[in-house]
């Protein structure tokens, strides 16, 4: 909502003020009266699929076949780690470049500069940073203080630092107690991550639903709702995965899954309402959409080469079964594919 408003603002106060670019697309797919009914079909087919996907995970949790410590549920995230990294490469940063690089901004500086780029890689070094923080906050916060090494002669520096990493020597602790402190820490890590795999799926849906609202090309809109159905249905599959590991209250669980189901339909909405005052070739709409989906890329790919893929490819349990491994580099690769078909089909 955040990210609406501001687009919207910034919309708004530079409209008036930046001439608008000249470039007018007229052929037969630009038509008012025919996208209307389009953007309404799309904003319940992208409800549908969003809430479908997201709660595919939680409600099949309970099917020890398809419970998060399932092989299938681990191919299953492996697959939709490949739609988010595919998402960001092939459909966010992409999009990212054609605003930025449009002919409708100045040459300088951003024809100059590939600030898609800059912005996408310091978003993933942030996300990275959050990502730290907020764990070693988690950390630091739940830690007894027993749990913090002393100097011991008698013993290494290696010794000493797994003494960190394990919350405390076992000499000095019960078992139980440390399996608990590594539980609750982990806890803490999930929710960091689906909460900030979940701003990176927003701030794109939210782009991408307003752009949709306010267009009145009907082949583009035919084109993203076939998309974008596909889209959210995997990405909510991977979020709904992160939202089950997190173990979040009833409440907190709701929150979430409606916030994703309801962001994209309500950006189309908005831009509907919009559409009057919204030029998506404005400079101000360009440099801010075109900002936004570029630190969106860089937080989806962030989130699915290291939270998703290599935490789960050097994981024990992957490391110590090649065929299961394998399995898995399959389903990233046509996570990936499906959505370098999409990127196609919706170009």
């Amino acid at each position: 909502m955040m990210s609406v408003t501001f687009i919207l603002i910034l919309t708004l106060f530079t409209s008036q003020a930046v001439a608008d670019c000249a470039i007018q697309k007229v052929d037969k797919c630009h038509n008012k009266e025919k996208a209307l009914p389009l953007k309404i079909i799309a904003i319940f087919a992208i409800f549908v699929a969003s809430i479908l996907g997201v709660c595919l995970p939680l409600a099949t949790h309970s099917i020890p076949a398809l419970g998060p410590e399932s092989n299938f549920f681990i191919i299953v995230k492996s697959f939709t780690a490949g739609i988010i990294l595919g998402t960001g490469f092939l459909h966010v940063l992409p999009e990212a470049y054609d605003q930025l690089w449009s002919e409708c901004l100045p040459e300088k500086p951003w024809h100059e500069y590939p600030f898609p780029g800059l912005v996408a890689m310091f978003s993933a070094i942030i996300t990275m940073m959050v990502d730290s923080l907020a764990t070693s906050f988690c950390f630091k916060k739940h830690r007894r203080p027993e749990d913090i090494p002393h100097q011991d002669h008698h013993e290494g520096g290696d010794q000493e630092m797994g003494s960190v990493v394990n919350f405390g020597h076992p000499r000095h602790r019960p078992h139980q107690e440390i399996n608990a402190s590594n539980k609750e820490s982990q806890l803490m890590h999930f929710r960091v991550v689906a909460s900030v795999l979940e701003l990176g799926i927003v701030v794109h849906a939210v782009v991408v639903g307003l752009s949709m609202g306010a267009s009145d090309n009907t082949c583009t809109i035919k084109s993203l709702v076939a998309a974008m159905c596909f889209h959210q249905l995997f990405e909510g599959m991977g979020l709904g995965g992160c939202i089950l590991r997190a173990e979040y209250s009833m409440m907190k669980v709701a929150i979430y899954v409606s916030f994703f189901s309801v962001i994209t339909p309500l950006g189309i909405a908005v831009g509907m309402a919009i559409t009057t005052i919204y030029n998506e070739n404005s400079r101000g709409a360009l440099i801010t959409v075109g900002l936004l989906n570029s630190a969106s890329a860089g937080i989806l790919v962030y989130m699915s080469l290291v939270v998703l893929l290599a935490t789960d490819f050097m994981s024990p349990r992957l490391q110590g079964c090649i065929r299961l491994q394998l399995k898995s580099y399959v389903a990233v690769y046509l996570g990936a594919g499906a959505m370098s078909l999409v990127a196609k089909w919706a170009a």
